[in-house]
């Protein structure tokens, strides 16, 4: 069991405000896991990876996969109260779920 968080490398976050962004993703998703692979991916160490996203329109497409595939994901967009404007989306966390089917959304991105 992992989760993968992309988080968007196009839009000059600092790097405190990246951290933030990829936990608010990494907390969405995990909320919106069933119990069972909630026990089981925390009892596994809550592997995470996080992967450079490209664009908005990216991390949509990349949504619409998990969707598809039947795994918990969050898109996360900032409340605009520092470095970016109301509503840029920044971040999108995919699972916790099976290695296998959360590559087979992010298999082809690059780490962060």
């Amino acid at each position: 069991m992992k989760q993968a968080i992309v988080a968007r490398v196009d839009i000059g976050m600092g790097t405190g405000k990246l951290a933030a962004q990829v936990a608010h993703a990494s907390l969405s998703a995990y909320e919106d896991t069933g119990e069972r692979a909630r026990r089981e991916w925390k009892g596994g160490g809550q592997k995470k990876v996080v992967l450079k996203g490209d664009g908005e329109s990216q991390l949509f497409e990349l949504a619409d996969v998990a969707d598809r595939e039947g795994l918990p994901y969050a898109v996360v967009r900032d409340a605009g109260h520092t470095q970016l404007d109301p509503g840029t989306v920044t971040a999108l966390a995919v699972g916790p779920g099976p290695d296998n089917v959360v590559d087979k959304v992010t298999g082809d991105l690059s780490l962060l």
